[in-house]
């Protein structure tokens, strides 16, 4: 920075010293020409004197001059910019002032300052003009010494608050606020002497004296002031209540926040208990949320609001205060909000208008009726001074009804925040809504999908066995996953898990339709590969009805797929499965899966191995076909069948190798039973609202002892059926089941003699004690026997329709090296 002298030359004020004078008569002609005249504008005084001012001018402005002398005469003088004419043609903007001549004797004449606009700032202003510039300008304007204290302000200072200006003199800010944070603004102020620089912008919230009851907010800017030598004489600041603008800010910030926080879930309360957190403390000191009952239910209410509250009762649904106390004496979650007819949030619910109470009389207000925790005193014990009830409408329905209450802050709400609040309710009633719909949604997959998972798993000897279910969060869906234990023949059982892509009550009615057609194919005693295969086909030759157009709106987000990918059909492509057959009489076990994790094993000494299992390809989207594994498992072991959201945790990622430490680590711990344990094992690495559904089925085989097995290896020689009858009544005798003795024999002479009569090879008899009483014949033949109805004058062929009329059940399964023609007598209904 130069020094004042070089800051001079640079950019001259516009003073008398600077001008160029030139004096005028009465009727603008020049009658008096000087050298500073002549220097501006090129004209000698033999050139100038004479003419009248307009001469000296452009065109355009000398058009202006008669207005101008009329104002002079008016106001005695004028001051303004006009564009001169030089006298070699070209045009210079001059700053002119205009002022009489006083003289004692002679016309009234006129002096006439000017100066060129390039090399000045500005025209000279009177302090008298200052001073009202100042004085009458809206902005608050003050200086302070530099001890801080007041030399002068302006009048709109004081709207401010701290008296009129005289009142101010010899004071400091803190002296006069109190109530605001005077060391912040001092500390400006001293940064401000201190640096010289200029600091604006700055925005200050509180309370000042003017408004003690209203938070507001003001924008100051603050600048040095120096002397002549540049030595700093105080600090020159402005203030600007921009308060309306710092609330804007607010309500706006408020809403953003509501737009994040509020309906992050599907669940209806969670999404009113935010809409009543967000609100606190930015708004209100205290906000309820209560739904209609209905509403709570999923249940679809008629459209406008309710006509009648006494059969659409309120449930306190979230509600929120500043001052845990004041929660303790509301309302519970969950309970009924019970309000007095004609109160204010009746009113709102029935006419599904807001209502705000800028100011409430404690002593009069009685809003609640008599309802658990609930007193008609509380406007006056909680100190609530300022209200507003706003109905929760969405689509044309009323859900509910939003009530907001201040205690602490003594500002009443006005206007502008029911607007806020309506806003803020409008936006959380279309989340409410979307959750009161996919309640409703979501309780009718939850109940389809229950009511297709075995209700009771079967009794049978084969394994003790349990089995946990979670549906996933509320928003993905409830998804496909199931299990199922399938008594097969020869005491056997299948186990089965499986998962159906997609959410929602479409995946929920694939998932059926899979576990039905796996139910089946169980049935005809395939192996795990072969129902995987037949699985494999149904599902990849799976086509839409003629005519059903997808509902368009019915998309997995979370997934990125349609609803084609979750209703059965094509929308079972890429559904898993996992089907494993164990065998009580020598423990082996066979597996196949389908795009599904394999099992693992529980030792009887409690170690975990995951077995090595061929991954075939998910169901209908075609590949290699599916491969069989056969293990051998001893007594007391346990399998353990589970979904791949058992794998993901709580963080939803599927990693296989950190999901397999977590569930082993999950699986060595003890446990009191094998139910305590499968529960134990979800609630350890499933969340209470898991990303994905989860199913575990936990198996723990057993092995019949060698007293329930009989076996008999048999010639092939029609006399041996005899020997092969008495053989099994010794072993029923045995097992103390002389009962069966009859059917028994009945049944091993048609069974044997038929394969002796269409087979070949070795021939085996074994009898079976578990749940029934199993007889079955092996032979090394591939032709499966054929039930028969013959003819009165037929000699033969009622030997299996003897056997189908006498057994619980019966039918043919084929293994490696032959088949087994097999029947089943039931032992309940028995004699002890």
């Amino acid at each position: 920075m130069g020094t004042f002298e070089e800051r001079d030359v640079e950019r001259r004020p516009f003073d008398v010293a600077d001008a160029a004078p030139v004096l005028l008569d009465a009727h603008g002609v020049v009658t008096s020409w000087t050298r500073d005249a002549q220097r501006l504008l090129g004209y000698t005084p033999g050139e100038a004197v004479g003419r009248g001012v307009a001469e000296l001018l452009t065109a355009q402005d000398a058009s202006r001059v008669p207005g101008l002398v009329e104002r002079c005469r008016r106001d005695g003088g004028w001051t303004g910019l006009l564009t001169a004419r030089r006298e070699d043609g070209s045009s210079v903007r001059v700053m002119v002032r205009v002022t009489p001549a006083l003289e004692t004797q002679g016309p009234s004449r006129w002096l006439v300052l000017m100066s060129e606009l390039a090399e000045a700032p500005g025209w000279d202003m009177s302090r008298n003009m200052l001073e009202q510039m100042v004085s009458r300008s809206p902005v608050g304007i003050a200086i302070v010494d530099t001890d801080l204290r007041y030399v002068w302000s302006n009048i709109a200072l004081s709207q401010f608050g701290g008296g009129p200006p005289s009142r101010r003199l010899g004071l400091r800010l803190a002296d006069i606020q109190p109530g605001l944070d005077t060391e912040a603004i001092e500390a400006q102020m001293r940064h401000v002497l201190t640096t010289g620089e200029s600091v604006s912008g700055y925005e200050l919230v509180g309370h000042v004296r003017s408004a003690p009851f209203r938070e507001t907010a003001h924008m100051m800017s603050f600048t040095r002031l120096d002397d002549g030598q540049g030595h700093p004489m105080g600090v020159y600041y402005t203030v600007l209540d921009i308060t309306d603008r710092h609330r804007d800010r607010q309500r706006l910030a408020l809403l953003d926040r509501a737009g994040e926080r509020i309906g992050r879930t599907l669940d209806i309360t969670l999404t009113a208990q935010e809409l009543a957190d967000v609100a606190v403390p930015d708004l209100a000191d205290i906000v309820t949320v209560d739904l209609l009952e209905s509403v709570l239910r999923g249940g679809e209410p008629e459209p406008g609001p309710p006509r009648d509250t006494g059969q659409a009762p309120l449930r306190r649904a979230g509600q929120r205060s500043l001052d845990r106390r004041v929660t303790e004496a509301l309302v519970g979650i969950g309970e009924v909000a019970a309000y007095l007819a004609g109160s204010p949030p009746v009113r709102s619910l029935t006419t599904g208008m807001p209502w705000l109470g800028a100011r409430l009389d404690p002593l009069a207000e009685e809003w609640a009726a008599d309802a658990p925790g609930t007193r008609r005193s509380i406007f006056l014990e909680l100190g609530l001074h300022s209200a507003m009830t706003v109905p929760i409408r969405a689509r044309g329905v009323t859900l509910g009804v939003t009530t907001f209450f201040r205690r602490r802050r003594h500002e009443p709400f006005d206007e502008g925040d029911l607007s806020l609040a309506e806003d803020l309710v409008s936006r959380a009633a279309v989340c409410v809504d979307n959750a009161r719909r996919y309640t409703r949604e979501r309780d009718a997959a939850l109940v389809l999908q229950r009511s297709l998972l075995p209700h009771r798993l079967p009794e049978q000897e084969a394994v003790e066995v349990t089995a946990c279910y979670r549906p996933a969060d509320e928003l993905t869906g409830v998804g496909g996953d199931w299990y199922d234990v399938i008594p097969l023949s020869g005491a056997r059982v299948a186990l089965v898990v499986g998962e159906v892509a997609g959410h929602g009550i479409n995946a929920a009615a694939a998932m059926g339709r899979l576990r039905t057609a796996v139910r089946t194919l169980a049935a005809l005693d395939l192996s795990p590969e072969e129902v995987l295969g037949h699985l494999d086909d149904l599902v990849a030759m799976g086509t839409p009805e003629e005519g059903v157009v997808p509902d368009a709106g019915a998309i997995d987000s979370r997934q990125g797929g349609t609803q084609d990918e979750a209703q059965g059909g094509p929308e079972s492509v890429g559904s898993g499965c996992l089907y494993v057959v164990y065998d009580p009489v020598d423990g082996r076990c066979t597996m196949a899966a389908a795009g599904h994790p394999a099992p693992a094993v529980i030792g009887a000494d409690g170690k975990v191995v995951f077995l090595e299992l061929p991954q075939g390809p998910a169901l209908g989207v075609g590949g290699p076909p599916f491969e069989s594994v056969e293990v051998t498992l001893a007594g007391g072991s346990t399998l353990v069948l589970h979904t791949d959201g058992l794998l993901a945790g709580d963080d939803e990622v599927w990693a296989i190798d950190v999901g397999r430490d977590r569930l082993r680590g999950a699986l060595e711990r003890t446990a009191p039973s094998l139910e305590g344990r499968c529960r134990a094992v979800v609630d350890a690495l499933v969340p209470a609202r898991p990303h994905d559904d989860v199913a575990l089925l936990l198996a723990r085989t057993r092995l019949l002892s060698s007293e329930q097995v009989a076996t008999w290896e048999l010639p092939v020689d029609p006399a041996v059926v005899s020997d092969a009858r008495k053989a099994a009544c010794r072993q029923l005798s045995a097992w103390g089941l002389d009962e069966l003795a009859f059917t028994t024999e009945l049944v091993v002479s048609e069974l044997v003699t038929n394969v002796i009569r269409h087979a070949v090879g070795p021939i085996r008899l074994r009898l079976i004690r578990a749940a029934t009483l199993v007889c079955e014949v092996f032979d090394s033949g591939a032709t499966a026997p054929h039930l028969r109805h013959p003819r009165t004058t037929d000699e033969g062929g009622r030997g299996l329709l003897l056997v189908s009329q006498l057994t619980q059940r019966w039918g043919t399964r084929f293994v490696p090296d032959g088949k087994v023609i097999w029947a089943e007598q039931p032992l309940t209904g028995l004699p002890d």
